[in-house]
């Protein structure tokens, strides 16, 4: 959804990291292809230091309390993928962030890189 909405709004993905953990979506064939054909850099956590994917884990785990435990049973698959994209729209699009000032993660992006353009963008000397 990421590079799908930022593809759609014209933005830059030149250098584009994906973190994660070891997981086996690595091993997916048509998970690693949608990396490359984004021509994202697999990053991944090392293996059991919990510290450097602590954000990551925080936000599974707002997602797991907020959207699959509270809002099932789910009847198929179909169910889960339509509410994770809007559940990740409304996470990032809608709603208000106490620690970015009351705005939407969305605002806070567009503001930073209204400042500070994408390193991707900027001139080199």
């Amino acid at each position: 959804m990421g590079i799908w909405r930022r593809r759609h709004t014209g933005s830059d993905l030149a250098g584009l990291v994906h973190h994660s953990d070891r997981g086996v979506q690595y091993r997916a064939l048509r998970y690693t292809e949608r990396l490359d054909e984004a021509a994202a850099v697999a990053s991944v956590g090392s293996k059991g230091d919990s510290y450097d994917k602590a954000l990551a884990e925080a936000c599974n785990s707002l997602f797991k309390a907020g959207l699959i435990r509270n809002k099932g049973p789910w009847t198929g698959i179909n169910d889960v993928e339509i509410a994770v994209a809007e559940y990740v729209d409304w996470f990032n699009q809608r709603r208000l962030h106490g620690k970015l000032g009351h705005i939407t993660p969305a605002e806070h992006e567009a503001a930073h890189y209204a400042t500070e353009p994408p390193a991707s963008l900027q001139k080199t000397s």
